[in-house]
């Protein structure tokens, strides 16, 4: 694959799940940085401050209201942003959240949901941008994933599953894209601190995520996806650390195997 070692000051940057955490930090680094920042959530009120604090710095941001969940609003979204000449370059998939639990106590409408959001959006955006890219022969779409799709944990096996489908989804897209100047990428990020942990406590029958006291800042990831739009990558780590952690699984799957149900037990409400 040919890559481009800087980024273009016309590219447009599609950013989902952009209202809070890791997409409105990373929409206002990158709005720093002099691309132009599309925002896409479901709560106005709170895309609408993200616009706001970008262009209050000069940066160049709009937003647009869309439930990912649903397949009508994707492809309204496609169509707004082609009338508007809006197409973006860089595509940025960060939608997505956790519940954390027993899975059999899952409500069958959050795990729903969940696979709506964080791996039917991805592969329905990825399909309705990739051939616009592919035809001005430039463009990257970035996939936030989790170190959880290769290292699937106790209590959030809807969650590592999702990952683990931007993992592979990622990994096959790519090879399809040999040769072409697009490219696809899957940042595993480790436990970060977003209202990402506060969300799967207030679902129902959640509880809290024992990841949460070790979690990195969202700063982190922002720079991590600016250094990839300049360098790209097919799979990187935030923080860069965690690339050992497909490792752990391998070495010390029995062990975890046996603390991880002690750290759910303690967590749930089953304990």
């Amino acid at each position: 694959m040919k890559y481009k070692e800087k980024f273009n000051t016309n590219d447009i940057v599609l950013i989902t799940g952009a209202s809070s955490g890791i997409g409105a930090k990373t929409a206002e680094y990158l709005a720093l940085k002099g691309l132009k920042i599309l925002l896409v959530a479901r709560r106005e009120e709170k895309l609408l401050e993200v616009c706001e604090r970008i262009k209050k710095h000069q940066g160049d941001a709009r937003y647009y209201v869309a439930d990912l969940t649903n397949e009508n609003d994707r492809n309204n979204l496609f169509l707004k942003l082609n009338n508007q000449n809006l197409i973006p370059d860089i595509l940025i998939n960060n939608a997505g959240f956790a519940w954390y639990g027993y899975y059999y106590d899952m409500p069958w409408e959050i795990g729903k949901e969940l696979i709506a959001v964080n791996t039917e959006a991805v592969a329905h955006l990825t399909r309705i941008f990739l051939p616009s890219m592919l035809a001005k022969k430039h463009g990257h779409i970035i996939n936030i994933g989790s170190v959880a799709g290769k290292l699937p944990e106790q209590g959030i096996a809807l969650y590592s599953a999702s990952k683990a489908f931007l993992d592979a989804f990622t990994t096959s897209v790519y090879r399809d894209l040999r040769g072409s100047q697009v490219n696809i990428s899957v940042v595993r990020a480790g436990p970060i601190k977003t209202e990402f942990f506060e969300t799967a406590r207030k679902l129902d029958n959640g509880s809290d995520v024992p990841a949460e006291k070790i979690a990195t800042s969202v700063e982190s990831v922002a720079k991590g996806i600016w250094r990839l739009i300049n360098h790209p990558q097919k799979v990187v780590y935030i923080p860069y650390y965690l690339v050992i952690s497909p490792l752990l699984e391998v070495f010390f799957s029995k062990i975890i195997d046996f603390v991880g149900p002690l750290l759910l037990r303690k967590n749930s409400k089953h304990a």
